[in-house]
């Protein structure tokens, strides 16, 4: 095969209903269109166990699909991970369980909500129950409300079923409570040191009980509500609870803190904020004497945390292990949105290059601007990169994302969703004309769904819709399948392995197209053959 090759990952961009509501059928994108029409192409599955998600009612997301195009194999998620460690309680029986019990209160951190992308409510809830039988007396609860991978407005359903949970163990004697909160988009879960005051803000409210005061979570949310009635769960302003004293769980020292977030780019930056000694993103204060731990640990570099609950999944045997090793050069590129995904999840969760000789990793800073008013994010910028990195005929592979179609999908926003498509659709065609005056091959495919769904179903399959009439809007990811195209001026076809084939089967076809053989263990790839042009009429 030809290189360079170019593997283009439109994220959030899945193969969905062609109804009003998909921000990507309703754009205007004729070269998408006309590459569809032109170019042999398959879908592939990039949801449930096909990327290592407990079953196939759990969504896909941007981690597990790097993580699975990037190994070549399907390996035991987040998600799997903890709820089969919970659920059998092998959780509990190691060292760091222990530890936690010894602090005066046990502060539980993190994403409530059922979207099991980043966490499980389920979950929470057998923290809380295990932590009741082990004997801890004092616990407090600070939710980030979701509104992002589950419905807009729906934390008070959480928060009632943690309220509940909570008020059963109260009236076993025990202090247990929910202490503070806010919007995920708001506080606490930033990434990629896209926007620091976001922690600081969570730590003002979380660990300071610095913030508006309420008398439960539930009378904060309410009160948001009614204050603004365009305002979504993501981005909730913070809030204390208290009582007639002030505050009633700040982080104090003594105390023990986890974060039960299973995934780990939002996670990364709260959890330095608790361990690093040195620490100047924001003024922390001195590190405060917490014993801290994750769910799990969300660098492995970095070892961070130290402490954690369930181990993460060791993959090993990467793509871009194998380039290396065959002396094929990467250029790697996207914004900070979503540039750990294109290397660090890429690479079975490493961070930094695996070969600075052989690999050079581009990112280009994100806006900060609301994404509705800049849904074209970064595209053109990432797309300039990728132009030059092939016109300039120094690199056998290369990899970018395009991070429009997943992170203004999750706005609800169908007229910015449409735009962002449209933005998209323009850097492909600059990617296909660089690709063909290179004489190399362009991959187009995806990590999950998103702009596909932009609105909310009713169970009758129709458009579901508030009591004004307009569109309930729809911010998780879907369950679509994801589309992948093979540009190649040589006339070669891509052709789908198996009927069941997911975005793992990436992983070989990528190694193929540089000439190499995958490796064993890895999930067999889209099949690359030439057609017979004599025996062609």
């Amino acid at each position: 095969m030809p290189t360079p090759h170019l593997l283009c990952i439109l994220d959030g961009f899945g193969w969905g209903l062609p109804d009003e509501g998909n921000a990507i059928h309703m754009a205007r994108t004729p070269i998408w269109d006309a590459l569809l029409k032109a170019h042999p192409g398959c879908l592939l599955a990039a949801h449930g166990t096909a990327v290592g998600m407990p079953s196939n009612s759990d969504m896909g997301n941007s981690e597990v699909g790097h993580n699975a195009i990037g190994a070549g194999r399907v390996f035991d998620q987040g998600a799997k991970r903890v709820e089969e460690a919970l659920s059998t309680a092998q959780a509990f029986e190691g060292q760091v369980w222990k530890e936690l019990l010894c602090g005066k209160t046990l502060h539980l951190l993190g994403l409530l909500s059922d979207g099991n992308v980043h966490s499980h409510i389920r979950h929470v809830l057998m923290l809380v129950d295990r932590a009741a039988k082990d004997g801890q007396h004092t616990l407090r609860v600070h939710i980030l409300t979701d509104g992002r991978d589950v419905e807009g407005r729906s934390a008070l359903t959480y928060i009632d079923a943690l309220e509940a949970c909570l008020e059963r163990h109260r009236q076993a004697g025990l202090d247990y409570a929910i202490a503070s909160g806010g919007g995920r988009m708001h506080l606490t879960m930033d990434r990629y040191e896209a926007d620091w005051e976001m922690v600081a803000r969570g730590w003002r409210v979380h660990v300071r009980g610095e913030g508006r005061a309420f008398s439960s979570a539930r009378q904060a949310v309410e009160t948001y509500y009614d204050e603004d009635a365009d305002v979504n769960d993501q981005w909730l302003p913070g809030f204390v609870c208290s009582d007639k004293v002030g505050p009633i769980g700040r982080i104090q020292d003594g105390d023990s803190v986890l974060f039960f977030n299973f995934r780990g780019d939002r996670a990364i930056e709260i959890s330095r904020a608790f361990v690093d000694e040195s620490f100047s993103f924001f003024d922390r204060g001195p590190k405060l004497d917490v014993i801290y731990a994750g769910m799990m640990q969300y660098d492995g570099d970095l070892r961070l945390p130290e402490r954690f609950l369930v181990a993460p999944p060791a993959i090993d045997r990467t793509v871009g292990e194998y380039l290396v090793a065959n002396n094929k050069r990467s250029f790697v590129v996207s914004e900070t949105q979503k540039f750990g995904h294109v290397t660090y999840f890429f690479n079975g969760n490493r961070s930094g290059t695996l070969d600075d000789t052989l690999e050079r990793y581009v990112e280009v800073p994100s806006d900060t601007r609301p994404l509705e008013e800049r849904p074209w994010m970064k595209a053109a910028e990432i797309t300039d990169e990728a132009v030059a990195a092939i016109a300039s005929g120094e690199w056998d592979h290369v990899r970018i994302n395009l991070a429009n179609g997943d992170m203004v999908g999750h706005t609800g926003d169908l007229r910015a969703a449409r735009l962002a498509m449209s933005a998209v659709d323009l850097c492909v065609e600059r990617l296909v004309d660089a690709v063909r005056k290179a004489n190399g091959v362009l991959i187009i495919t995806a990590d999950h769904g998103n702009a596909d769904r932009m609105w909310m179903r009713a169970k009758d399959g129709s458009t579901q819709r508030d009591a004004a009439g307009a569109p309930v809007p729809h911010m998780a990811h879907t369950l679509a399948p994801v589309p992948v195209v093979l540009v190649d001026p040589t006339g070669s076809r891509l052709l789908q392995a198996s009927p069941d084939a997911g975005i793992a089967s990436l992983g070989t076809t990528i190694l193929n197209l540089c000439g190499l053989s995958s490796p064993d263990g890895y999930v067999e790839g889209l099949a690359i053959v030439r057609p017979d042009w004599e025996a062609t009429p």
